[in-house]
């Protein structure tokens, strides 16, 4: 994250904007920036909502307000903030705020303390998080709809179960770091020499190698295939945010741990409706008698079904009607927008004889 951001500047609020107002503020700028519309900008698009995911998550929006960043796990040190070992040290001094970056140094504190061989051995195994953009209709999010699709990643090995090795073969420990995965080395740096704990490079980490490889996948335990996934695709649900399936990430080298899949999801336009938040917006064509007389019109609604719209009487062009609890579910089911129609003016191209009379008629009457 960069410490160098005001969030609350990008999304437009003050630093002690509410849930709501931040929320409003993201929603309003993501609709103009999104890359899909005419005059997107991808570069601001992402810059909002790295802001929104940020000041939206109450306990990162704290650790921003106190230190002007974020410490994702993982990531660095902090005097103010406490260890977070794993990553490059960031030690304060003197005043709050008055920070020094030691870049790679930590990876020097890290291997004379031991940390950061332990955290690559944990990781070594593990399948990487796949991140993709899924389209869904403004119908699917009225009341939640399970998609299901295919996609092309790496896959448990269906011939050694992902083991690495040929069935009914051994997995024998390695002999150079005695099944720990890691062995000891000399480093030589300007503040002397430090015995450091490295993967081993004999059995890349895993402590142990197989007897015989498995021929599918040479060792690997994952092949790259075709996975079909289900999503279920909750009422509500706007774009950008971001649905996470653990375990459908790319499969774990042998064995090991697989990644979690995150969908971004993408709300195509509708032909007709305008979603703006919660709400949605509808513009009919009406003719000037209705507008001044009254009336009653049938509108089809979303779900497709049929509603009569009375039209008061003495109404202008441009006036805006509001059906309630017609809109979009609210995110976690709290109810549902609102439906505004706009009311737009018939103007005929051709005229019979009689509409003619009339309207010269009406004309004499100032009308």
């Amino acid at each position: 994250m960069s410490m160098n951001k005001d969030y609350y500047q990008i999304l437009g609020v003050q630093k002690g904007a509410s849930t709501d107002e931040i929320k409003k503020a993201y929603y309003k700028l993501a609709h103009k920036y999104h890359p899909s519309r005419k005059e997107g900008d991808e570069k601001k698009f992402k810059e909002i909502s790295e802001a929104y995911k940020i000041l939206s998550d109450k306990e990162k929006k704290a650790q921003y307000d106190q230190f002007g960043r974020v410490f994702e796990q993982g990531e660095g040190f902090s005097a103010q903030g406490g260890p977070a070992w794993g990553g490059d040290f960031t030690w304060a001094w003197g005043k709050p705020g008055v920070e020094f970056d030691f870049g790679d140094m930590g990876d020097i504190f890290e291997d004379m303390l031991g940390f950061g061989s332990s955290r690559k051995k944990r990781d070594i195994k593990k399948g990487k998080d796949i991140e993709i953009e899924l389209e869904v209709s403004l119908e699917d999010v009225l009341k939640g709809k399970e998609k299901e699709f295919s996609l092309q990643k790496q896959i448990l090995c269906t011939r050694c179960q992902g083991k690495g090795a040929e069935p009914e073969t051994k997995i024998n420990e390695c002999f150079s770091c005695r099944g720990t995965g890691q062995v000891q080395q000399i480093k030589k740096t300007f503040l002397g020499s430090f015995t450091q704990f490295i993967i081993c490079p004999e059995c890349g980490g895993e402590g142990s190698k197989p007897e015989k490889p498995c021929n599918v996948c040479r060792g690997e335990g994952r092949i790259k295939g075709e996975d079909k996934i289900k999503i279920f695709i909750p009422s509500g649900i706007d774009t950008n945010q971001v649905i996470r399936i653990e375990g459908k990430g790319e499969a774990g080298k042998k064995g090991g741990r697989a990644g979690d899949l995150y969908a971004r999801i993408i709300v195509k336009k509708h032909p007709i409706f305008q979603r703006r938040g919660d709400d949605l917006y509808l513009v009919i064509s009406v003719s000037f008698s209705q507008l001044v007389l009254g009336d009653e019109v049938q509108i089809s609604i979303l779900e497709g079904q049929k509603l009569l719209l009375k039209i008061p009487s003495g109404s202008e062009p441009g006036k805006i009607l509001r059906i309630s609890g017609k809109g979009v579910p609210r995110f976690g089911n709290y109810g549902r927008g609102n439906l505004y129609v706009e009311l737009s003016v018939k103007i005929p191209k051709k005229l019979t004889k009689k509409q003619k009379e009339l309207l010269e008629r009406l004309k004499e009457e100032e009308i």
